[in-house]
């Protein structure tokens, strides 16, 4: 079992010494990897609902920092050898897939091919109003921007024609280390698992019946025409933190999940003793 740790450039972990902390501890305590939250801007008095909390309203508020993830997960690159950089998630449709094929690729390049691209369609359409971005028929731009990405990181000398990109003979380099870098789908509904089926090399179900999710996903990929099997699944688990985090990774394991994820605010106080009481407690045993 992997271990990583979600919502990772967060509360004190959003200054450059709280992310390189975070960073060297989770990496010390046997996490394989980070991942980041993304919110390009807080549109104040938003009416649509957050649909990972009871009363639909996302933790804070317009004032606490939300560090662009690339950027931080740069900054904690430069401090880690071994540790897996990742999104989870990124709003893919609100961003040109050009522009962030290269950003995304420069960072898998100079940190030694350790990205791990985790996207989402975004529920927050006060956002995408204010950046000017269409809302609807997101999921479907969010999946020709994937194809789009792959398409630059394979070679050069490329062409695309689609229903929202079109560009004849264009190359982006530097390519990711391996040529492509895994691209993970969030999300919570039906839809997500069949998009991760679809296209995704991995699933993270952040709420929802996460067996359920996973089944659907397995589904998806040999609709798809896909070997379900390469699909990297993570989850989340109460247990981990409880009197028997064992039998909280046993039920993981049994759900078909290949990384348990935790959330960072677990580690905001004594971030290094809490870090390595994690590792020794649950990952030594269990990873």
């Amino acid at each position: 079992m992997k271990f990583g740790i979600a919502f990772a450039n967060t509360m004190s972990f959003v200054s450059g010494e709280g992310a390189a902390l975070l960073g060297r501890c989770a990496e010390e305590a046997g996490f394989d990897s980070v991942w980041t939250v993304e919110h390009v801007v807080y549109p104040e008095g938003y009416e649509s609902t957050y649909p990972y909390a009871p009363d639909g309203r996302m933790p804070g508020s317009g004032a606490n920092p939300i560090p662009d993830p690339l950027v931080w997960l740069a900054h904690v690159s430069a401090v880690t050898t071994t540790l897996r950089l990742a999104t989870g998630i990124s709003l893919l449709p609100e961003r040109s897939p050009l522009l962030f094929a290269k950003e995304v690729a420069t960072l898998d390049a100079m940190s030694g091919g350790r990205v791990e691209l985790g996207i989402g369609i975004g529920w927050l359409r006060e956002e995408f109003d204010a950046l000017d971005v269409p809302w609807s028929r997101r999921g479907p731009r969010t999946e020709e921007y994937v194809e789009v990405m792959r398409a630059l990181w394979a070679g050069d000398d490329v062409s695309f024609h689609g229903e929202f990109i079109d560009f004849d003979r264009i190359s982006s380099n530097p390519k990711p280390i391996n040529g492509r870098v895994p691209i993970h789908i969030g999300g919570h509904s039906e839809a997500a698992a069949r998009r991760a089926g679809r296209v995704g090399d991995g699933f993270w179900p952040v709420s929802g019946d996460l067996a359920e999710l996973i089944v659907s996903a397995r589904r998806a990929a040999e609709d798809a025409g896909r070997d379900p099997s390469v699909i990297e699944m993570s989850g989340q688990h109460r247990g981990l933190f409880g009197d028997d985090p064992a039998a909280a990774v046993e039920e993981l394991e049994s759900w078909d999940v290949d990384r348990a994820v935790v959330p960072s605010f677990m580690f905001r106080r004594d971030t290094a003793d809490a870090l390595a009481a994690f590792g020794e407690r649950v990952i030594a045993p269990c990873g």
